[in-house]
């Protein structure tokens, strides 16, 4: 596979995936957009794989149990991160913008370790359970997008900022999906918060729950917005294009939990999203607040946000977590135990 059948599979995977993420990846200069396409494919990638989805290039048998397709995914990623050119697809893709931008090789393999919360069924009983989820799977991707737009990959500071903005847009998803989820027999919502609403997992979203769900929802949405008001300060230490752009998504998604706020028990009669116009109005909008702050604002502190480096965080079950031990010489949860960005 030549490099620019590459690029173009990443183009067609992020146009697919997300209308949202492919307006915003517009606004990039063309190195960094390729490289943020690059990026999105293999993340979208092994969602689908764990999901059993159509698995496009570097497939993964779908016919697998999901902690086979693990493996596999966490060994063809770890080759692609040691060797781009010994991979394809997806496992190529990563390898090659942790080569070009210096991604730390532990940020995708934490990645992969959200996803094995998913394949192991985890349960979720605090809010901090559930911001754990939302760290390793959409936060630790903030960090490499903000990587990727040129940011160090040791600052600490606006790297944590860009984790606040995946929390909250994973958070967003979890009360956009929630009826979704329960016909798969997920629930991301933390059981404590359930049971303040007289609701259980597995009936939560029933017809009859939905004002009690809608009330959770909402304290969930409350939250989501402290975390999208600490990564809008940490937009203004971005380029301006790359400011531009995710502040566009910023809005695109906290839109959507406006939508389900106000649709209240009726927010799951169909799925909620933002329509063109929508969208275009608040490109516009968005650029004009990359305007409004060419000058970084002091990131001073996060209040009482969730933080990664001093939180306790699940640990899988063997026989992956052995596997997965190997792979990152020592450990997901030792790395994290370092306080590793």
């Amino acid at each position: 596979m030549t490099s620019a059948d590459l690029d173009k599979w990443a183009a067609r995977s992020i146009a697919k995936g997300s209308k949202s993420f492919a307006l915003a990846s517009r606004l990039f200069d063309a190195e960094t957009k390729r490289r943020v396409r690059l990026l999105y494919a293999w993340c979208r990638h092994c969602d689908d794989v764990i999901d059993g989805q159509h698995l496009g290039m570097g497939e993964v048998e779908s016919d697998l149990e999901p902690a086979e397709r693990l493996d596999i995914l966490r060994r063809r990623t770890k080759a692609g991160l040691d060797d781009p050119a010994s991979e394809t697809g997806a496992f190529a893709a990563i390898g090659a913008v942790a080569l070009e931008c210096g991604l730390p090789h532990q940020l995708p393999l934490r990645h992969l370790h959200g996803f094995a919360m998913d394949v192991h069924d985890r349960r979720y009983r605090t809010i901090e359970d559930v911001l754990d989820y939302c760290e390793h799977v959409a936060g630790v991707v903030g960090r490499m997008m903000a990587i990727v737009m040129g940011v160090e990959a040791d600052n600490k500071e606006v790297l944590a900022r860009a984790a606040d903005l995946g929390i909250a847009f994973q958070l967003t998803n979890i009360c956009r999906d929630v009826v979704e989820d329960a016909a798969r027999d997920r629930c991301y919502l933390p059981t404590e918060w359930l049971v303040r609403e007289n609701l259980s997992p597995g009936e939560h979203a029933r017809p009859e729950n939905r004002l009690a769900l809608s009330h959770v929802t909402e304290r969930m949405l409350g939250l989501a917005d402290r975390y999208y008001a600490s990564a809008k300060a940490g937009a203004t230490h971005l380029p301006f294009e790359a400011a531009w752009a995710v502040l566009t998504a910023k809005k695109v998604y906290r839109a959507i939990g406006d939508h389900i706020r106000d649709a209240g028990p009726e927010a799951w009669d169909e799925r909620q999203r933002t329509g063109l116009f929508e969208k275009l109005g608040m490109l516009a909008a968005a650029r004009q607040d990359a305007k409004a702050d060419p000058v970084p604002v002091p990131l001073s502190g996060r209040g009482d946000l969730w933080r990664f480096e001093t939180s306790e965080h699940w640990r899988e079950p063997a026989p992956l977590m052995a596997a997965a031990e190997a792979e990152q010489g020592g450990g997901i949860e030792s790395a994290a135990g370092r306080g590793t960005p």
